[in-house]
Parts: structure tokens; sequence; C-alpha cells
């Protein structure tokens, strides 16, 4: 039985991961609907439904197939949460809409303002590298505000040394994660809007000052410090976040085999007929022959 996160987290986490399914037949304004539909529950059920999807959102769900219109969804419905988030922090934050080269999410307040994006991973991902992390590339979609935050899975950051820490520190981006960020929303209840914008600005602001280091430890021991050093409410939440973090990895774990076991049974009771079909599809042979078919030469070699 979980400490923290509730049977009603795993089911709201149940019904997001089929409901993004279910609208993901047009991207473009499915990203909307998403985002308001995201808004309108967090509004409608308070800081518990903020932190169920905190807590539950940082693996895309292995359901999803590769490259797929709910694959794509998933990542613009982490974007619409952590802008939810600001806004419940107390910032004016939006979701862009711009495609490329642009940060997804915007945050302004009367003292700063910055860009942020978030990251997630599957739990089956096992090559990550430092361009998975856009530190380099947010510095440079800052277009004028002074920070810049990646927010990521906890678990899925390394651990002992990697350039994304070297270039956090060098180019003035905040390496951060969801767990933090549910720290900070429910020091929001506790403390006030005014006293987590300012615990916000510190972090920003450590990170700033930092020497470039390749060193993971040395950069959360800064964070983690800064966030715990705001008052004593931020160390009783952040015990209960860790248990979450703890609780979540298992939960998203548990659905993930449960996926694969699935598609293991499935698998195994096909026809051999049936097996072969599906492998032709997974390799979309059909698909790659059509479009080799319909290349044609053109004319260009003709104008003169």
């Amino acid at each position: 039985m979980n400490e923290v996160i509730t049977t009603t987290a795993i089911d709201r986490r149940l019904y997001w991961i089929d409901e993004i399914v279910k609208i993901s037949s047009d991207f473009g304004s499915d990203a909307k609907r998403v985002e308001e539909e995201l808004v309108s529950e967090i509004d409608a059920d308070g800081l518990d439904a903020l932190l169920d999807h905190l807590r539950l959102c940082s693996a895309i769900p292995e359901s999803y197939g590769h490259d797929t219109s709910e694959e794509k969804l998933y990542s613009k419905y982490t974007d619409a949460l952590i802008s939810k988030t600001y806004s419940f922090l107390g910032l004016k934050s939006s979701v862009l809409t711009e495609r490329a080269d642009a940060a997804d999410v915007e945050a302004v307040t009367h003292e700063y303002s910055f860009v942020a994006d978030a990251k997630v991973f599957r739990l089956s991902r096992t090559a990550k590298n430092q361009k998975d992390f856009k530190v380099q590339a947010m510095d440079g979609w800052k277009r004028g505000k002074p920070f810049a935050m990646v927010v990521c899975p906890l678990y899925q950051l390394p651990t002992k040394t990697s350039q994304i820490y070297e270039q956090a520190a060098a180019r003035n981006v905040c390496l951060f994660s969801y767990p933090h960020l549910a720290v900070l929303a429910r020091l929001r209840s506790e403390d006030g809007c005014d006293a987590v914008l300012e615990l916000l600005h510190e972090i920003f602001k450590t990170v700033q000052a930092m020497n470039p280091s390749k060193d993971a430890s040395l950069y959360w021991q800064l964070v983690n410090r800064t966030m715990l050093s705001h008052s004593g409410i931020v160390a009783d939440i952040w015990r209960i976040e860790k248990i979450a973090t703890g609780e979540a990895i298992d939960i998203s774990k548990e659905l993930a085999l449960t996926h694969y076991a699935s598609e293991r049974e499935g698998i195994m009771k096909m026809s051999h007929d049936e097996a072969i079909e599906r492998l032709i599809d997974m390799h979309k042979i059909e698909s790659r022959i059509a479009t080799i078919k319909s290349v044609s030469g053109n004319l260009l070699m003709g104008s003169t």
C-alpha cells in the first residue's frame, strides 16, 4: 500500500493515458484541448490533482508508439502541466505555440521571467545524451529573458558526472525536476505565493552563481540546500515528496510491465500468418515500398 500516492491518483493517471489516445487524431487542435481539459481539472480539484500529475507524469506510456500523435501530444500535456504549475505558484504562464527553435513555456513575474521546457522519457529508453536535455538550446531560446528551466524526470538524470550540469551552470539554465516542482506547489499552499516566488528566484540565482562543473552531486547539493534552507516547512514537504518519488517509479514500472506482458501474450496467441503480418506492419514495409514507388524525376536539370 502506498504511503503518499493514492488509488485516486493512479486512476487519474490511467484516465489521462487513455484520454490522450482518444483525442490525438488532430494534433493541432488536440494540443489545445488537452491543455484546456488539464487546466479545468486542476482548477476543479486543486492541489491534489496538480500533485497527482506532477508525481506520475514523468514516464511516456509504453503503450504509445514511437513518433506517434499520442507521443507528441503527451509532450504537449507535460508542457501544459508545468505551465499550470507555474500559474499555481503565482506566475503568469502560457504554453507557446511556436513549433521550432523556441522554448515551449514562458513564465513572468514582476521581479523576473524565464522560459521552460518539460522533458519526459520512456522507462525502456536506455540511451540518453546531453542533447536530449536541450540545455544549450534553452540558452538560445531565452530571447532576452534572464533565466531558463528544463524540468526532467529526477530518476532519468545523470547521477555522477555529465556535461549537462556544466552547461547548465555556464549558460544559466536551471535543471529542475517534477518532484522539486511538487515541493514548490505544496509550499505555495503552506507559505503563500510571495514566499514561493522568492524561493524560485533564489534557485535561479543559485544556478547562475555556480562554477561550471560536470559534478551531478555538486549541482544538486546547491539546488537542494537553497530549497531546504528557505524555511522549516520545506523539510517536512521534502520528506513526503521523496517517498512519493519512489512510489511513482514503482507505479510507472508496473504500468509499463503490464503493457508488455499483455503485448507478449497477444503475440503468443497469433497464428503464423498473423504474426508475419504484424512483423511486416511493425517494419512499415508496405509504406516504405509505396514511398519508393512514388519517387520520380523532376525537371530541374531542364531549367536553363
